[in-house]
């Protein structure tokens, strides 16, 4: 146990975190996402039975985001409809507040920057299209 560490971040999470640099992205997939094939043999880290806002937030609660980018998050887009906002979707907006740009990625593009992240999440979330990058920012001294 470590003080002010969500316990959600388990070590591996927590390392995975820590070692990414500015620029890496972290991908937090749903419980439907292929993640095993996808992480190939990149970290694939396993938060079975905890849903993807639950996720997102103890992930933002120590990882900057990047601000030199328009779009530090990115979403699956849905199939057949890319300006449909599922509910999941509209709550980790929420959670990235208005000025996080959050851009919708058809969805073999995001399978395919989501091989290229530095770790995949697997987390327990059910609803279809509860998939979301985050792309690492910075903590500045100055």
């Amino acid at each position: 146990m470590l003080k002010g560490i969500d316990q959600l971040l388990t070590p591996e999470l927590l390392f995975a975190l820590a070692s990414m640099g500015h620029g890496d992205e972290i991908c937090l997939a749903d419980a439907n996402f292929p993640a095993a094939s996808i992480a190939g043999t990149k970290a694939l880290i396993r938060l079975p039975g905890v849903d993807g806002v639950r996720a997102l937030k103890a992930v933002l609660s120590v990882l900057p985001l990047d601000g030199f980018v328009t779009h530090p998050a990115a979403v699956m887009a849905v199939v057949g409809d890319n300006q449909a906002v599922p509910a999941v979707v509209a709550e980790y907006r929420a959670v990235l507040g208005p000025s996080v740009g959050v851009e919708a990625v058809e969805r073999f593009a995001f399978y395919d920057r989501a091989r290229r992240a530095f770790a995949v999440v697997a987390t327990g979330e059910t609803r279809k299209y509860g998939n979301i990058l985050l792309r690492k920012g910075v903590i500045a001294s100055d």
